[in-house]
């Protein structure tokens, strides 16, 4: 056993180490009063993938959650006077300037996936982490919830909860596919070509095709039919991290290869083959990727619920999302503010735990499944292929320009609130997280 039942107000399990797990756990690890334990299946921590992007709601959700400052250090921004432009739309096949999707105050802020995952993980205490612990099966009765290992270990605390991802171990103990079917992750369809460029290069490369090259530095999205690009800078603006995306929407249920990886390295050719006839902007950027990778993009079907007992499944195990919105770590980031929030209140404790996961659940999970869902649709849209819109680029352009109000001006304050009115708790009384 790596840990029983401890003598602390609550002990907690955390099954995952990736973005939304290690911020979750450093927030509950400044309460005294819990005792915290983080599982991670990998021998050290690592992220996979390259740039992030980060909402005005997901940076408010880093500040709450007191890693500001380490953000801040490595986070990337649009330039002046672009500083509020969160992408700018572009169509794809000449260039043409569509339109601005502006977040007032934040922009496009962005940090490579590592470099972020380093930054919080300093914040973790010694003696939280625990790697090589690769979550096999959670059972639980009336006493605690257990966590067992591949590697014959197995973790009892008086809750777990699941940020194990996409592929979530613990969903499966939530839901289990003999009673509620299959709600794994699926292919979307969409496949991302993926590759990151030196800045200088593509500054370079636009140069040559007589692109401008402020192209290269303030976040672009070129559309056109089933397929789109993405540009936008990480590292301290050294590197741009491109995204190509191509839609498969021959039929409503398209299905990989046999036996297909999930992420691929494919050859220059293809890549270009794919985007064959596009602008100079668009050639520009894909000259620059020699060994891209492609990533065929799964999401999760919207679950019924996250939480069963002293169990709970957070973050993309229980929401994992297409990534058109920039939302699905923010998503993660929010989950973790809330329900940390509402764990380190000393209103929580061993007796009443499972009714504060019914309430995180209660008030978390209308919003995760909108954002799920309108994920998706984003990608309709970027690709001439969203209802009642489709190629008219009038309606297109206005859509885009308030599209994302609703995501980025949520405030998980909010939730935390609602949370404590659920519960019966003193709403004037909040935590220092709240």
């Amino acid at each position: 056993m790596v840990s029983e039942i401890s003598c602390k107000r609550l002990s907690i399990g955390i099954v995952g180490g990736g973005i939304g797990g290690v911020a979750f756990a450093a927030a509950l690890s400044r309460d005294p009063g819990l005792d915290v334990h983080l599982f991670e299946a990998a021998p050290q921590f690592s992220e996979i993938g390259a740039g992030v992007s980060f909402g005005p709601n997901a940076v408010r959700a880093i500040q709450l959650l007191e890693l500001e400052e380490s953000y801040r250090r490595i986070a990337d921004s649009s330039p002046a006077p672009f500083e509020d432009v969160w992408f700018e739309w572009r169509r794809g096949s000449d260039d043409a300037y569509l339109t601005a999707s502006l977040a007032p105050g934040c922009g496009q802020s962005s940090v490579h996936r590592a470099d972020f995952l380093d930054a919080i993980v300093a914040h973790l205490p010694k003696g939280v982490t625990h790697f090589g612990k690769r979550c096999i099966e959670v059972q639980q009765d009336a006493e605690g919830a257990t966590a067992r290992f591949d590697d014959g270990t197995s973790f009892t605390g008086d809750i777990l909860l699941g940020f194990d991802g996409i592929k979530s171990a613990v969903r499966d103990h939530v839901l289990p596919p003999t009673q509620y079917g299959d709600l794994g992750p699926f292919w979307s369809g969409t496949y991302a070509y993926r590759g990151m460029i030196p800045t200088k290069q593509l500054e370079t490369s636009m140069k040559a095709k007589g692109v401008d090259k402020r192209l290269a530095v303030v976040p672009q999205m070129y559309l056109g039919s089933d397929r789109h690009i993405l540009t936008f800078p990480v590292r301290q603006s050294e590197l741009i991290n491109v995204v190509a995306f191509i839609t498969d929407r021959t039929t409503p249920a398209p299905e990989l290869a046999a036996n297909e990886a999930w992420v691929n390295s494919v050859t220059q050719d293809e890549l270009l083959g794919v985007f064959e006839g596009w602008g100079d902007a668009s050639q520009a950027i894909l000259s620059c990727i020699p060994e891209p990778t492609r990533w065929a993009l799964h999401e999760l079907p919207e679950m019924p619920f996250y939480h069963r007992d002293r169990v709970l499944i957070v973050g993309d195990a229980a929401h994992a999302m297409l990534p058109h919105q920039g939302a699905g770590a923010g998503q993660a980031l929010e989950d973790a503010y809330v329900l940390a929030s509402l764990l380190t209140d000393k209103a929580c404790t061993r007796q009443n735990a499972q009714q504060v996961l019914a309430a995180f659940e209660a008030v978390r999970h209308e919003r995760t499944c909108k954002v799920q869902r309108t994920s998706h649709e984003a990608g309709d849209l970027y690709e001439y292929s969203a209802s009642d819109i489709g190629d008219d680029e009038t309606k297109l352009s206005s859509e885009l320009e308030t599209r994302f109000d609703w995501l980025w001006n949520h405030d998980p304050q909010d939730d935390v609130i609602a949370a404590r009115v659920h519960l019966g708790w003193e709403v004037s009384s909040l935590t220092a997280f709240a």
